[in-house]
Formats: structure tokens, C-alpha cells, sequence
């Protein structure tokens, strides 16, 4: 797709021409292309920022990724990523990490995350890290509001161009002009953190359950035996919802370790959490590296905007393997998930301690 910008009144025509496909990525209506797993699992919005980078961007100039994911040509980029599994996968392919990225790129890209919040106060982030005269682009699943945050985006500077490709759309702006100070103020505000409503947590834009105490989490913790004893560990822990009410509610719990993906909630979780308390940024799905006495875990069954039944069993198969003899599981979960099979085949005797119009707490031994 064609589209026409004006820059300083001039007219420039920017589009998606024909490239030679990346090694990677297979062309369409192929056989290559049926049997390529790496065309599959590919993240389409990635590969149609890969494209703009090709087309619009100087492959030899440092460049920062914001929400970075391994590409063939996007290995050079300094990556930032909070999600455990995703930032190993930029590891296993060469990139360079960065906890918290200082300085100014010439070129920052940005593949923004699930919120209007997250997304927009990353457009400022991304603002406050470009070199003078770079060019920031992002990019975005049409389902996910492609082309509401490139509208968006333009209210603080003009784009310089929009490629759609993939059912996703990359867009780009520059700084050779200064934004909009007070839509940029706006944005740098999302990114501080705030309280949930008549709580003590602290949240940060664009973790799970950002504007209330999530109501599985809540069940699970009011059904919670005081009788839990020794080590605990919470699993895919969020912002440490469970582990503080537990501690709060079982006297003889020795410590809890806090496993979590996203360091942006665990960051929250060390404000939220006190006590004997351990924490750490690990995929769940990868195993422990210990034994414990009990597990609570409220699983997530989505990845990305997908559901994804496999990685709450994935979560569920690793409890299992955790579990001292004697320990026991507590879980809250979607009353239509089909857990119980699964406990079962892990060995385990599932029993339900609750159960409201739309959640569901097993104990399993």
C-alpha cells in the first residue's frame, strides 16, 4: 500500500516495494513457504517492521529496539525486553541487552504491547531516547489499533511514512521538529507508577491487572488454608497480589519465592511484597530450580491476544515437578478451563474448594 505524507509542504510518497525475502522468510504460495516453521511463528507486526526498516532506515546506524524480538535483520539493534522468554530468545540470537537503555540511538524501533497506556507512554520513552534528527518507528497488528496509535502518533509530530504489510502497519516519525510538549507530558505521566484504587499496590502500565485487584487472585486468596506451612512459591506472581495475602493469612509460612516473566511487575512486586520473600524474572514454563512445600499459582492462558490453553498446562506441569512429597497445589482458574484432566494425568487428585459465576479453586495433592 501507497501512502502520501507532507513534510515542511512537500509531498513525499512512501510504500511497501518489492525486496528480496530475508533468508528467513519464505515466499508466499510456495512450498517453502508451507513447510518454513519460522514463517509461522514469526510475529507478523516484526516482520512488517523489518520491512520499513529495510526500506526507510540506515542499516549501519545504532539503533535501539523497544519490546525487542530476534530478527535476521534487526540482530544489531541494543534490545530492551521485559518479557523473560522473549528476551532470552533476543539473547540466544545475539543481541545486546539492555535492563534500562540510556543515551540517544539514531533510530529507535518499538513493537508496543497490549494497553493504550503501555503503548502511548512508550512513544514517549522512545521520544526522550532519539538522537537529534532520528527517526522512531513502530509497528502494530491492525486487530491491536494499528491505526488508531499511528493517528495517535501524529498528533505529537508528523509521520514520514506508513507501510502496511502483514495485516499490520509500520509508521515513523522523526524529531528534526520538536513534538508537542504537553501531548508528550501526558504520555511520560502514564508511565509513573500509581496505587490500585483503595489499595497500598503499586502498578506500572501495561502489567496484568493493572487497575484492580484481579478477582480470581482475590478468590484464590480468601480460600486460602492458614494452615500453609514452610516454602511457598507463587507462580507467575504479577505484582505480588497472592504471595502478600498469603503471608498475611498463613502465620507458618517460611518464605515465599515470587517467579515471575514480566520484570515490570516483579520491579512492583518488591514494593508490594515484604516478608521472607524471594524474587525472580523466570519463565515459569522452563521448570524451578527448587522443591517446595506448597504452590499457588493464578496461570495465565493467553499468549499475546491468543488463547492458549498449553501454557496454563505448561504452568500446571511445572508446579507438579516442584512439589515436595506431601505438598500440595492451589490454583484459581476460568470455571470453563479444563484443568482437572490435567492434574490428574500429572498424578495429581484435584478437589474443588470453590467455585463462583466465573471462576474455579482446585487443591491438588
Amino acid at each position: 500500500m501507497i501512502r502520501r505524507f507532507y513534510s515542511r509542504g512537500i509531498p513525499v510518497i512512501v510504500g511497501a516495494r518489492n525486496f528480496p525475502t530475508p533468508p528467513c522468510i519464505a515466499p508466499k504460495n510456495t512450498k517453502a513457504a508451507k513447510r518454513s516453521p519460522h514463517s509461522k511463528a514469526m510475529n507478523p507486526a516484526l516482520e512488517t517492521l523489518a520491512l520499513a526498516f529495510r526500506e526507510h532506515s540506515d542499516p549501519a546506524a545504532p539503533a535501539l529496539f523497544l519490546g525487542a524480538e530476534p530478527h535476521p535483520n534487526l540482530l544489531r539493534a541494543t534490545a530492551w525486553q521485559p518479557i523473560k522468554s522473549r528476551a532470552d530468545q533476543c539473547v540466544a540470537a545475539g543481541m545486546t541487552m539492555a535492563d534500562d537503555p540510556q543515551g540517544k540511538f539514531p533510530t529507535v524501533f518499538f513493537l508496543p504491547g497490549k494497553s493504550k497506556e503501555e503503548t502511548l507512554a512508550g512513544f514517549a520513552r522512545a521520544h526522550d531516547l532519539l538522537a537529534p534528527g532520528g527517526m522512531l518507528i513502530a509497528a502494530l497488528a491492525n486487530t491491536s489499533g494499528a491505526a488508531r496509535f499511528e493517528k495517535e502518533l501524529s498528533k505529537a509530530a508528523p509521520l514520514l511514512f506508513s507501510v502496511s504489510k502483514n495485516k499490520c502497519r509500520a509508521f515513523a516519525v522523526g524529531n528534526a521538529e520538536p513534538w508537542d510538549t504537553s501531548i508528550l507530558a501526558a504520555w511520560r505521566s502514564l508511565s509513573e507508577p500509581r496505587l490500585i484504587p483503595d489499595t497500598t499496590f503499586t502498578v506500572v502500565p501495561g502489567v496484568f491487572s493493572v487497575d484492580h485487584i484481579d478477582p480470581g487472585s482475590a478468590l484464590l486468596a480468601q480460600h486460602l488454608p492458614p494452615s500453609l506451612r514452610g516454602e511457598v512459591a507463587d507462580l507467575g506472581a504479577g505484582w505480588g497480589f497472592l504471595s502478600h495475602a498469603a503471608l498475611g493469612k498463613c502465620p507458618n509460612i517460611s518464605r515465599i519465592d515470587l517467579f515471575e516473566a514480566d520484570a515490570r511487575s516483579l520491579a512492583c512486586a518488591r514494593k508490594n511484597v515484604t516478608g521472607p520473600v524471594e524474587f525472580y524474572w523466570h519463565d515459569v514454563t522452563s521448570g524451578l530450580p527448587g522443591k517446595y512445600d506448597h504452590i499457588l499459582t493464578n496461570p495465565p492462558f493467553h499468549t499475546g491476544q491468543a488463547r492458549d490453553i498449553g501454557l496454563g498446562h505448561a504452568f500446571l506441569t511445572t508446579a507438579a515437578r516442584a512439589l515436595k512429597r506431601g505438598g500440595s497445589l492451589h490454583i484459581v482458574a476460568n470455571r470453563q478451563l479444563p484443568y482437572e484432566a490435567h492434574l490428574e494425568s500429572l498424578g495429581l487428585r484435584p478437589r474443588l474448594l470453590a467455585e463462583t459465576g466465573g471462576f474455579k479453586v482446585i487443591a491438588a495433592m
